[in-house]
């Protein structure tokens, strides 16, 4: 019945992305290039709700086939709340506070339902924090893991591969795990992003918006703090995974910060956009991102069994591949500059 369902949920979100594609669509919507833009022309930006179309549809199918869990039902009123204030704000752009707090409401929502992490666990080592402490780094988790997926949705198939890769992961380790409703719904995810793919593959012909941006985010939150809260992965496990976005949106915040730039202004300067406009493309970058994203994957999945000394060997290793990463990325978009090329 899951693989059944998996396919549904392919075909669905194949079949809306290529109505939305269509300038006759009543959701046909243009999404036009801004500072953070590296499009140079207006773009339909209706894809993210037909990934939601197909998730909706699809985990409905299964909720009624066996049993709606209370985590299934407060993620749903979760992204259902995310996905209506960033429909509104693709249509009508709201002051950022109002989106800032819906983000916040929803956070507080699924912290209460019980999505923390119950200890922060490091290969070899447990941060046994009082739980008010915990349920606050979940909190601000949660709404920086919104944000960040809208930041990162700056390059043709980027924020898809990233869906598929990573809840296609989430999927594995739940299988491995025994836990069926999390392997089955991140699967459903994966599949709706992978359709939505079909089209966003660069040349991309349509963008997920922040419909699709916003709820992915928030899917990639509550999946990582209901998989440690079950005891499926370690929350650094979840981290590992979506690392490919989290660590440059992280990093880039930061170096913002210390240059004293106004954060909440668009820009073009994540790493993967440093490495677009130095001439890589979007084609050739997002190929690299992709074995990052199958890399962090395949990591996570060895990892999440594996003895603390190789676990840290592994955490280890990817600290430091980023760091060398990035400074590659600075490095070449550097030599383009002084050449000219950039």
């Amino acid at each position: 019945m899951n693989m059944i369902l998996l396919v549904v949920s392919f075909v669905i979100s194949v079949f809306f992305t290529h109505r939305f594609c269509d300038p006759a669509s009543w959701l046909y919507v243009l999404d036009n290039p801004n500072e953070r833009s590296l499009h140079t022309r207006p773009m339909p930006s209706s894809g993210g709700l037909a990934i939601l179309l197909a998730v909706f549809l699809t985990s409905l199918v299964m909720g009624a086939v066996n049993t709606f869990s209370a985590d299934m039902i407060w993620i749903s009123a979760g992204v259902l709340l995310v996905a209506i204030i960033a429909f509104i704000d693709d249509r009508l752009t709201i002051h950022p506070a109002y989106r800032l707090a819906v983000y916040t409401a929803v956070a507080v929502m699924l912290v209460h339902a019980g999505f923390f992490f119950p200890t922060l666990e490091l290969p070899g080592i447990v941060l046994d924090w009082p739980e008010a402490v915990v349920k606050l780094i979940s909190l601000l988790f949660i709404i920086w893991m919104i944000n960040l997926y809208n930041f990162m949705d700056g390059m043709d198939g980027f924020a898809g591969g990233m869906a598929v890769f990573g809840f296609g992961t989430f999927a594995l380790l739940g299988g491995t795990a025994g836990h069926e409703l999390f392997s089955a719904l991140n699967m459903l995810v994966a599949a709706a992003a992978g359709g939505f793919l079909v089209f966003n593959f660069p040349p991309a012909r349509i963008f997920m918006g922040d419909v699709g941006s916003s709820t992915l985010g928030l899917l990639a939150a509550a999946f990582s703090l209901w998989g440690t809260k079950d005891g499926i992965f370690s929350f650094w496990i979840a981290l590992l995974v979506f690392s490919p976005f989290i660590v440059d949106a992280t990093v880039t915040l930061i170096r913002r910060l210390l240059r004293r730039e106004k954060i909440w202004q668009a820009h073009r300067t994540h790493y993967y956009q440093q490495i677009v406009q130095a001439g890589w493309g979007h084609r050739k970058t997002v190929i690299l991102e992709y074995f990052i994203m199958l890399g962090c994957g395949v990591t996570a999945i060895w990892g999440v069994r594996a003895p603390e000394k190789l676990q840290a060997a592994m955490l280890l290793g990817w600290v430091i591949y980023y760091f060398l990463f990035f400074f590659w990325a600075s490095q070449f978009t550097s030599k383009r500059k002084k050449t000219g090329t950039l």
